[in-house]
């Protein structure tokens, strides 16, 4: 019964890829129906799954099952590995090892695409637990090495020390019993510190189990009863059952006759209830051979052919032999030697048959073995080709991006250079035209200063003389009456040419302007219309003080104010007019209103006067901007800016 209960103490410690929490069933089956389809539901389906796994197989299986459909659905691949992992752990139960092998194998390649450790570390241990159980130990521990390595990287204890126990289950298994026991010392002291109550129980199982392997049956009946009792407490029957066949196989070894019908009795209660066949088939036996060392030769072949039954309905070959030996004992404890032999030489034949059997397990296993190394070669030699083409294609594609990069900031560039070309060439026809309108408003002003000038100092200097001449001519003539008042006439209408004279040349180059400045000039010019009469004019300087123009600047200005007050008194009908000059955070602005008739801005895109003209070509000339704004009946306001 040895390496009977080595397996099932590993078949309790198989399932690595998920936390079993004990929760109340009843409680966690009614959050079902309210749950969304995500991983939380997965969650719980798998935890109800594991409330069902002591004592209904089916169920939980179903349960599982739910959860990896789900998982999909959502696409959610670590729903998937726990399904694996607790499902396995089921199959594993029940003795389908191969299917466990194969879901395992796929829970490595799904964890191993996230990338993520402690998945990779628990679905390794969980593939070397496979490899145990169909008896590949050098497979097996080779697997709990890589997961324990990665256990390590994320510095999960609690899984490290589930891998010592794992450990010791094969190193038992190939009877290195100190190493086994060693392992099984640590998980048990560990388990008993961290209060993990279940654990803790399994650990002491296998501990007891070693330990019985070298015939220590005080410690190990010890470490057997400790574990039951937690079992109990716990209601764990699958750990039951397995504690109780291990108890009975000690009294059976020790001859203690009286005590071994108990541990039989309810191991095989457990076992009808759980539906283990192998469970049924041994507690048969130990009943058997308890009624054996009583002498009650009919109960004890009664059970014994029970056993066989069940070892020959579930093809339990082991167990069938074992059964067959206890039945050869018990007809030669009858004294029926003849039927002794012969199912004594039967089992002869079964050992070797099974031995056989062995023989070519093996062989298949160490070809799945090689066929599986062989395929994992394939696959590394097919990834390694595809990471050479991806390689390739991302080299190729970087190339080509890079070179698209190229070419699009070389079009940039092309562009932007055509573009600082138009602007430069846009700029000097601009510099061109302003140089042009500043070479004719220079040459605007000179001429009319030097009229002026001319027409102060020549025509202006005849008219004075003339006027002279005739005064002093008017004393020393005898006129009559009529002459005389012809001739103060002459001199009167000689008096107004003179002043008229002297008008046009100071609005020609306003003697103010170059003497005392802009703001001065404009307030002589204003002041000047309002001794005409012909219209109101208010004047307002604001911030000018101190301000020092060009002359070239304050002639343009000047000339602006003085086109736009001549456009109002022709045009406008105006009685009013303000005139506002402003300097302000280095802008100048030049307001002209009148409440005149107004007009539709929108005629001066379609006028040719020239006065509009000049007024553009000067604000232009300095710069500027102007904005214009009026209605009908509503009056005229011109705003013009510029820098200072």
């Amino acid at each position: 019964m040895k390496k009977y209960f080595i397996l099932i103490g590993l078949l309790l410690l198989v399932k690595l890829s998920s936390a079993q929490t004990y929760m109340n069933r009843d409680s966690l089956l009614k959050l079902l129906p309210k749950a969304k389809d995500d991983t939380k539901k997965v969650d719980l389906l798998i935890n109800i799954g594991q409330q069902y796994e002591f004592n209904d197989h089916t169920t939980a299986k179903q349960y599982y099952l739910k959860a990896k459909q789900l998982s999909e659905k959502i696409n959610y691949p670590e729903g998937v590995i726990k399904y694996i992992a607790n499902y396995s752990y089921i199959l594993n139960l029940q003795g389908k090892f191969d299917s466990a092998l194969i879901l395992n194998k796929q829970a490595i390649e799904l964890s191993s695409k996230l990338k993520d450790n402690l998945l990779i570390a628990k679905s390794y241990t969980n593939y070397g637990n496979s490899f145990n159980n169909i008896g590949m130990i050098d497979s097996a521990i080779y697997y709990y090495e890589m997961g324990k390595s990665y256990f390590e990287k994320t510095k999960d204890s609690a899984s490290i020390y589930k891998v010592y126990g794992l450990m010791a289950i094969a190193y038992g298994k190939i009877h290195q019993n100190k190493k086994a026991i060693a392992l099984g010392e640590k998980e048990v002291a560990y388990y008993k510190s961290s209060k993990n109550i279940m654990q803790y129980a399994i650990a002491l199982c296998n501990l007891g189990t070693y330990y019985g392997t070298i015939l220590n049956k005080k410690k190990s009946l010890s470490l057997f009863n400790q574990s039951l009792k937690i079992a109990n407490e716990i209601d764990y029957k699958e750990l039951k059952q397995t504690l109780l066949l291990n108890i009975g196989d000690v009294y059976i070894k020790n001859f203690v006759v009286d005590s071994m019908k108990n541990a039989f009795t309810q191991a095989l209660i457990l076992g009808r209830e759980l539906e283990i066949p192998t469970t049924i088939a041994k507690a048969l036996r130990g009943l058997s051979i308890y009624h054996l060392y009583k002498k009650d030769f009919g109960e004890a072949k009664k059970y014994i052919n029970q056993s066989l039954d069940v070892c020959q309905k579930h093809s339990l070959a082991d167990d069938n032999l074992k059964s067959l030996e206890t039945k050869s004992s018990i007809l030669f404890a009858m004294n029926d030697i003849f039927e002794a032999e012969k199912i004594l030489q039967q089992t002869t034949k079964l050992n070797d048959s099974l031995i056989g059997i062995k023989v070519s397990e093996q062989v298949v296993v160490t070809e799945k073995k090689f066929e599986t190394q062989k395929k994992d070669a394939q696959i590394q030699l097919q990834q390694a080709s595809i990471q050479q083409k991806n390689t390739l294609n991302y080299i190729l594609i970087g190339g080509a991006v890079a070179l698209l990069i190229i070419i699009l900031l070389g079009y940039r560039n092309y562009t932007h250079r055509q573009k600082l070309q138009t602007q430069r060439i846009t700029e000097l026809e601009t510099e061109k035209q302003l140089t042009a309108t500043e070479a004719v408003l220079k040459g605007e002003e000179q001429e009319r200063t030097r009229l002026a000038k001319d027409l102060h100092d020549g025509l202006g200097g005849m008219l004075s003389g003339l006027k002279h001449s005739f005064g002093h001519m008017q004393g020393n003539l005898i006129m009559t009456p009529e002459n005389a008042m012809a001739f103060n006439r002459s001199m009167d209408m000689l008096d107004s040419s003179i002043k008229e004279m002297r008008r046009v040349a100071h609005n020609m180059m306003p003697e103010a302007l170059v003497k005392f400045g802009l703001d001065t000039a404009l307030n002589d010019f204003c002041t000047d219309i309002n001794l005409t009469g012909a219209i109101s004019v208010n004047y307002q300087s604001i911030g000018m003080e101190n301000v020092n123009l060009a002359h070239t600047t304050s002639i343009t200005i000047f000339r602006i104010v003085q086109e736009l007050l001549n456009n109002t008194m022709k045009h406008a009908s105006a009685n009013t007019a303000i005139v506002q000059l402003a300097k302000s955070d280095g802008t100048i602005t030049v307001t002209v209103e009148d409440d005149g008739k107004g007009f539709n801005p929108d005629l001066l895109i379609e006028t040719h006067g020239i006065g509009w003209a000049n007024i553009k070509n000067r604000v232009d000339f300095l710069k500027g901007k102007i904005d214009v704004k009026s209605e009908p009946h509503q009056g005229t306001s011109v705003l013009i800016e510029f820098k200072a």
